[in-house]
């Protein structure tokens, strides 16, 4: 789901955790019937979600886990369309309540306060740092609770083309060799047969390539300033219209939330970091020419498929798409994932994440055996979660030699989860609107302001109507 989609999604939901929580709902929309059990209602538990990708693996662990521990597990995939709500109609007036079920993790806040979710019972045994990194306990952290079990991630890493930042690597070298003194090194027009020691060259092109993948962005403009790319390919271009992708310029200065993203206190939006990094990134438009409202990831994914860029942004799901090119022949460049660079030497960078897991309805009536469940799912079970979904395990015991993945893994744990305040659930389409201002030229410290006024303003009129 493109991100702007799933930023709409939160919006709505917020909007039907106020009515719950404040009175007033909607009817939502039925999910699909569940297969009747052949157990008895005690040893029987209902598991809701949402994405249909998922169901091979629920369904597998289902009967994995019913056969290991006698009872009948029964998933039911239901609309995302006021998922929430239909839990909550489905605990209050069906004998086939959602013990368990799948939520993403910036809805915990509105999931704990309805009585739909409560703290975990695991006592320990998953959700601690041998098992999960500290991105995915505080995504799944409320109020010093933990009230859901991590299971997937989202977040985004640089993809290069290597054919590229190889070539690149032997022009900077061989200018080095050749120079004639020049302030930018370049070679004179007449050099050509000029004997080069190959042994001093090679080895020259090997530092240079070492040092290729971008560790701040100044490392990605010096690239676009000394490659002589060739003709059709850009350096670099990514979707600078949706905020999964621009977030890691801001990340680690722009707060709201604090660390768990649960605490409303803390709104710190118009800081001097923040400003700073939005000027860099607001710099860029000069030297990437990207038209925010026609530019989109399928866009540029494409283009780096068509071998037209050496760097682009990418999310999890690059992962298994540039592995079947590489397989079927479409994409014949060599390539390589990357942890995000810095924005400066001073300046951090920090991607943004969102952590899909599992809660424990606070209505069930066997709440043991839907944690039971929901931490046989997130933690033995999940070795085959990527195999069969393509989504990346938060579990960190899940072993891979798939390095394109363990790259993620090292962003992910660094990441910033989304927050789960309710009254900021509009936050990132403003951040979205903000970003694409910036990108075209607006005045970044006015903007800032505005913004964090805005939610301040937003978190106190809803505490004064509590």
């Amino acid at each position: 789901m493109r991100f702007r989609n799933r930023l709409i999604s939160v919006t709505a939901v917020a909007a039907m955790a106020a009515a719950l929580l404040y009175g007033g709902s909607s009817m939502p929309p039925e999910p699909e019937e569940p297969q009747a059990p052949v157990h008895s209602a005690e040893d029987t538990i209902y598991f809701w979600y949402t994405d249909d990708s998922m169901t091979d693996y629920i369904n597998s662990a289902a009967v994995a886990f019913g056969e290991r521990e006698d009872v009948w597990v029964i998933p039911v995939l239901a609309s995302d369309n006021q998922y929430l709500e239909a839990i909550n109609q489905a605990s209050l007036h069906s004998d086939q309540v959602p013990d368990a079920y799948m939520i993403s993790h910036e809805t915990l806040e509105k999931a704990y306060l309805t009585g739909l979710a409560e703290e975990i019972s695991d006592g320990g045994k998953i959700c601690n740092e041998d098992n999960f990194p500290a991105a995915a306990l505080s995504a799944v952290t409320y109020k010093g609770r933990l009230v859901a079990y991590p299971l997937s991630f989202q977040t985004s890493v640089l993809l290069y083309n290597e054919t590229y930042l190889a070539d690149w690597a032997a022009q900077i070298a061989q200018k080095e060799m050749l120079g004639d003194g020049s302030e930018d090194g370049t070679p004179p027009e007449d050099s050509t047969g000029i004997d080069v020691d190959e042994e001093m060259l090679e080895q020259k092109t090997k530092e240079y390539f070492e040092q290729a993948v971008p560790y701040t962005v100044d490392d990605i403009l010096n690239i676009a300033d000394t490659f002589d790319a060739p003709e059709g390919v850009d350096v670099m271009r990514w979707d600078v219209s949706d905020i999964l992708y621009n977030y890691w310029f801001v990340g680690k200065y722009m707060i709201v939330g604090g660390e768990t993203g649960d605490d409303d206190t803390v709104v710190d939006i118009a800081n001097q970091e923040t400003i700073d990094c939005l000027e860099v990134y607001k710099a860029l438009n000069q030297f990437f020419s990207i038209e925010s409202d026609t530019v989109s990831y399928d866009s540029v994914l494409e283009d780096f498929l068509a071998g037209k860029l050496v760097f682009t942004i990418v999310t999890t799901d690059a992962a298994a798409i540039m592995k079947e090119a590489e397989e079927d022949g479409s994409f014949q460049f060599d390539y390589g994932f990357a942890v995000m660079p810095h924005v400066s030497e001073d300046l951090l960078s920090r991607s943004m994440s969102v952590t899909n897991a599992v809660a424990v309805n606070g209505y069930s009536a066997h709440k043991e055996l839907a944690n039971a469940f929901a931490a046989f799912l997130t933690g033995e079970y999940s070795d085959t979660l990527y195999e069969r979904t393509g989504k990346m395990p938060a579990n960190l015991k899940v072993e891979t030699e798939n390095e394109p993945l363990q790259v993620f893994r090292r962003e992910y744990a660094y990441s910033i989860p989304l927050p789960k305040i309710m009254e900021t659930g509009n936050y990132w389409l403003y951040l979205e609107r903000l970003f694409a201002r910036v990108w075209n030229g607006e005045d970044v410290e006015p903007l800032v302001g505005e913004l964090e006024q805005q939610i301040i303003t937003q978190i106190g009129a809803a505490e004064s109507v509590q």
